[in-house]
């Protein structure tokens, strides 16, 4: 069997079977592609590796100047690889899981103050179809903290205005329900009634969102359009900043961490705490701007 067909087979049982995100098998199969390449370089067959021979591989991969964040993400893939070899027969135990992550340095997400996020909506051009979807759109992602492929993805049937709910399809296949507000839910009302027939011309598309010929946006397309308002705006930022901003808002403002660990569909909550982090860094700032000489 080719390296090509096992990653091929690798990538496809991560996307079948453990129900990965495609960005997650995407990783996980370029840092075994590479893995495997080494072990030709250095004439390794795949059904002989040991414990030995992982260690060394990535402490070269450590003294060729990678961080440890990349070195962190290649240890899950290839336990991840490991874990697969063992199903498959070709190894009898997954050597990868001795192996310890290092720790890496997170550092802390850029959040926008309510006052910048207005600001950059307030930059939409809603003189045109398209502007009015981006009003509705970008207002949605904040309210409820969608990623950029939770709002493309978005369903009208799992959209329930008169309960400010939708129904939110996030990583690895989970669903969770997010209720919007009051400003999210004018503006898509607007947008579902006077803009979105326009748009798709009568076409059949399920998405909530769609681009200038009715069809399903694409998350470049979200992109695109963010990069044009975030330049007239004058706010630096990225789609994925009104998440951070959304989660750290809701956390100032007295949420529990467990609550916005929902709303966001965090797996760990240790995922949602480094947003407590952030809302600390915020109160020392303002400390020492008010109260320092």
């Amino acid at each position: 069997m080719t390296i090509d067909t096992l990653l091929e087979q690798f990538y496809s049982d991560l996307i079948l079977v453990r129900r990965s995100s495609v960005q997650t098998a995407e990783t996980y199969r370029i840092s075994s592609e590479e893995f495997l390449n080494w072990l030709v370089s250095e004439r390794i067959k795949l059904r002989e590796v040991t414990a030995q021979n992982l260690i060394y591989y990535f402490r070269m991969r450590k003294t060729s100047d990678c961080s440890e964040l990349t070195i962190a993400k290649d240890i899950s893939g290839i336990r991840a690889f490991g874990e697969y070899l063992v199903r498959k027969g070709y190894w009898t135990e997954n050597h990868a899981l001795l192996l310890d992550k290092p720790k890496a340095a997170r550092n802390l997400p850029k959040v926008l103050t309510i006052e910048e996020v207005d600001r950059l909506l307030s930059f939409i051009d809603t003189d045109n179809l398209c502007g009015k979807r981006d009003d509705a759109l970008f207002e949605l992602i904040y309210s409820c903290g969608l990623r950029i492929s939770e709002a493309c993805d978005l369903k009208i049937s799992n959209v329930h205005l008169n309960e400010h709910l939708i129904m939110v399809h996030g990583k690895g296949d989970k669903e969770r329900i997010v209720p919007f507000g009051e400003r999210a839910e004018q503006k898509l009302v607007y947008y579902l009634n006077e803009v979105r027939p326009a748009l798709v011309n009568g076409k059949s598309v399920p998405e909530v969102f769609v681009n200038y010929k009715g069809e399903k946006i694409s998350r470049k397309g979200v992109w695109k359009r963010f990069h044009e308002i975030e330049q007239l705006a004058g706010v630096n930022a990225k789609v994925h900043t009104l998440r951070h901003s959304f989660a750290t808002h809701l956390l100032s403002g007295g949420a529990d961490l467990r609550s916005v660990q929902e709303l966001l569909g965090h797996s760990d909550l240790a995922t949602t705490q480094i947003y407590t982090h952030v809302t600390d860094d915020q109160l020392r700032k303002a400390h020492e701007t008010y109260f320092t000489d």
